[in-house]
């Protein structure tokens, strides 16, 4: 379904008017789009993706380098969504930076207009692209919330005051399960991060709508909203691979069949992720939508999605 023009008009009037938190916090459903910044300094793609999808979405989720790949920092690329007129909303992680450096650059977040924060969890050094770097993981993803909520307050984390207290919406991601024991581990850590400052939580790529509605009654004590994400398949081979090294992604034999028997797998996988965010509306809080590298498919997956 596609959305009219006049009415896709007044949607993204209305995003470019309503801030991330005012609508996470009223009960509208909100959409995130993850762009990460380029390994190099030409920002020029990371720009015109941006814009293209400026006033479809409420904001742009910057990963930094907790996947394991040295890039521009998340931000720098989270200043350039603010300079596009979009907000932004970083990755904060523990294990590259010590407290002091990590409280420095939160403070710094907030001058630059960067309010909207997602402690993550980092890739381990021995899988990144910088092998022999040096991990520091002075703080894990509590202490870093509890620090993010410190601060907050007026003071930093060793009790010294503020000249002036930053202001952010931080939210933090919920553990791969693959249900069982496995789930309710993930959840308790979840509860653990909400109680340590987390305003809301973003769970791993969705690809069983029905488990995931498991999912939802099952987290339904957690009190703060979830927004799952919605990963582009862009070809057999991943939504395959995805299968038989995630086992908690549930990607099932059915849907592996359809892209397989479809004339255009690329927008096969289009449509899937339309679909899944169409029926994510009924279930969630909002969705965050992760292509890696096919940010410049966004604007069709929001057409397939009817936003």
């Amino acid at each position: 379904m596609t959305t009219p023009p006049c009415f896709a008009g007044k949607l993204a009037m209305e995003r470019e008017l309503m801030s991330f938190q005012k609508r996470l916090s009223s009960g509208e459903f909100v959409v995130l789009a993850e762009m990460n910044t380029p390994k190099g300094v030409d920002i020029s793609r990371l720009v015109t993706d941006a814009r293209r999808v400026k006033g479809r979405v409420d904001a742009i989720v910057v990963p930094d380098m907790d996947n394991g790949v040295m890039r521009m920092s998340a931000l720098a690329g989270g200043v350039l969504m603010h300079q596009q007129g979009m907000e932004a909303i970083i990755h904060v992680y523990g294990r590259d930076r010590n407290r002091m450096a990590i409280q420095g650059d939160l403070l710094a977040a907030h001058v630059l207009g960067i309010q909207n924060l997602i402690v993550v969890h980092s890739e381990e050094i021995a899988n990144s692209d910088h092998r022999e770097a040096k991990p520091v993981c002075d703080l894990d993803e509590i202490e870093l919330l509890e620090a993010i909520a410190t601060l907050q307050k007026g003071t930093d984390m060793a009790g010294f005051d503020l000249d002036g207290s930053p202001v952010f919406t931080a939210g933090c991601t919920l553990s791969p399960f693959a249900g069982g024991d496995e789930l309710e581990k993930a959840l308790e850590q979840a509860r653990k991060k909400i109680a340590a400052g987390a305003r809301f939580v973003v769970t791993p790529p969705v690809f069983d709508l029905d488990r995931f509605s498991e999912f939802v009654r099952a987290a339904g004590d957690l009190g703060a909203p979830i927004l799952p994400t919605v990963f582009l398949i862009k070809s057999v081979a991943i939504a395959r691979y995805i299968a038989t090294n995630e086992p908690g992604a549930h990607i099932s034999e059915d849907l592996i069949r359809r892209i397989r028997k479809a004339p255009d797998r690329e927008l096969e996988g289009i449509r899937i992720a339309g679909e899944t965010i169409a029926a994510l509306r009924e279930m969630s809080a909002g969705v965050m939508i992760q292509t890696l590298g096919w940010e410049h498919r966004l604007p069709a997956i929001l057409d397939a999605a009817g936003l």
